[in-house]
This record gives C-alpha cells, sequence and structure tokens, in this order.
C-alpha cells in the first residue's frame, strides 16, 4: 500500500477537488465518500471503488475487498486535510458514480413515494433520506435538483441512506407523468387550500410532494395534485424545517398502512 504524507501530493489535491466541485464530479464520473459505516452501505448498494484513502494504522471495518482497488496509507496530517470529521473513522474512498434515472426504479404495489422540488441543503436532503430509509420509503425523487446526489455534505448527512434508498432527480414534468402513469396520488404539502394530513388516505399508491421552506411549491405541482395537505401549525410561525415536515408526512402513512 503506498504512503502519502504530503498534503501536495497529486493524488490529494485531486481527492479535494472531487469533494469541491461538483463539476469535476459529473466530468470523471467520480465521487468522494467519507467513513466506515457510509462505505459499506455504498458497497453493499453495489457501487464500484476507484480508490481508498486510509488514515495510518486504521483498517476496514466493512466487509470490503481491496484486492483490485488502489490503496493509500495516509499521514494524521494528511487525513485531517481530507476528512470533514477529522481522525473519527479513518477512511475516505474515491467511487465510481452510477445514473440515477426514473427508468430505474422498480416500484412495488402501492408505493410510498417522497419528492423533492428544489431542496437546496444538501443536509435537508439527507436528513430526509434517513427518515425514508427507516421508514421504508420506495423511492426518493428529487426534482429540479440545486445539490447534486454525490454531494460530500448529502452523503454525510445522510449517514450512507444516499445509498439504501432509491433515489434519482429529474424535472418536475417528469416526475409528473412518472407518478401519473404509475396510477400514484400526488399530495402536495402546502398551507393553502389543504386538509389537515391525517386526514387523507395514504394506504394507496402514494407520493408526498415537499417544496423548499421559503418559497414552498411551484404552480406545476399544485395542479398537478390530487390533494393539498397540510400540518396544522398552532403556534406563532407558520412553517416547519422541510426535512422535519417530511417526517410527519412519512410516519402518518406508515401509520396508516399498519
Amino acid at each position: 500500500m503506498e504512503q502519502i504524507t504530503s498534503g501536495q501530493n497529486p493524488k490529494i489535491k485531486h481527492l479535494l477537488a472531487l469533494q469541491q466541485k461538483s463539476s469535476l464530479r459529473r466530468e470523471e464520473g467520480l465521487f468522494v465518500v467519507e467513513g466506515q459505516r457510509e462505505l459499506m452501505h455504498c458497497v453493499n448498494a453495489g457501487y464500484e471503488l476507484d480508490s481508498v484513502f486510509l488514515l495510518s494504522g486504521t483498517s476496514l471495518t466493512a466487509d470490503v475487498s481491496l484486492d483490485s482497488v488502489k490503496s493509500y496509507e495516509v499521514s494524521p496530517k494528511v487525513y485531517e486535510k481530507i476528512a470533514y470529521r477529522g481522525s473519527t473513522e479513518g477512511v475516505v474512498a474515491v467511487v465510481k458514480s452510477r445514473s440515477h434515472a426514473l427508468a430505474d426504479l422498480r416500484l412495488k404495489e402501492n408505493p410510498l413515494v417522497v419528492v423533492l422540488e428544489s431542496v437546496e441543503k444538501p443536509g435537508n436532503l439527507g436528513a430526509i433520506l434517513r427518515t425514508a430509509d427507516a421508514a421504508g420509503v420506495d423511492a426518493v425523487i428529487v426534482c429540479d435538483p440545486l445539490t447534486d446526489l454525490y454531494n460530500p455534505n448529502l452523503i454525510r448527512s445522510s449517514i450512507g441512506a444516499i445509498f439504501t434508498v432509491p433515489t434519482v432527480a429529474c424535472s418536475s414534468e417528469e416526475c409528473i407523468n412518472f407518478l401519473k402513469q404509475n396510477g400514484i396520488q400526488i399530495l402536495t404539502a402546502q398551507l393553502q387550500d389543504s386538509s389537515l394530513y391525517y386526514d387523507q388516505d395514504m394506504k394507496k399508491g402514494t407520493a408526498i410532494i415537499m417544496g423548499t421552506e421559503s418559497t414552498g411549491l411551484t404552480d406545476v405541482w399544485r395542479k398537478a395534485a390530487d390533494a393539498h395537505i397540510r400540518i396544522p401549525m398552532l403556534g406563532q410561525l407558520d412553517s416547519l424545517n422541510v426535512s422535519v415536515s417530511a417526517a410527519v408526512l412519512i410516519y402518518e402513512a406508515v401509520r396508516q398502512r399498519g
């Protein structure tokens, strides 16, 4: 295993560039995963490793073979430079990306789908993916995304759920057509012209549509909706964090489905 002790090493510079530039990730078809648990979920989902950087004295806890993978042992100083979480887990990997398209989704009967329109904060998307994994959501669809699905902050905040929940990105129009073609009801979360969420039947195929906290959903979704639902707001504020709202609505569907 080659040893790297300088932060100026070309491989380290390339790794940092992949972390910082979405354009480079798209161009090279590579992205970065940090952490033992995240890497395990990534490999279990069938992703192919390009290279692995291990902190000196660290071994992989996940059942991951490095036989055909470029592997490097990095000094603590170098690891501190490439890792967001410091030296707690000791592994950063470069992974080959895959396409994420609606055609790749294989939904079961009466699926539960979460759709996010223009959710710009990777942390919010990551939190929603964690909830989606916990609740057994069939798919998460990101429409008109302002962050790419391989953003390191998204992977980190999802603790690997981006790999465990089928997740795709597309336009709102493509998503609406997909949902209607598959007979999935569209429930938009909005305050205006809406009924309380727990009065809506979510046992059949259902897509819960969430927008941004600042502007909500665009008209294209409001017009395409089969029903508008809202969470009661009993205080002085008129909105919840989008990841909290998503969790409330997702688990209502879980409750109804028994």
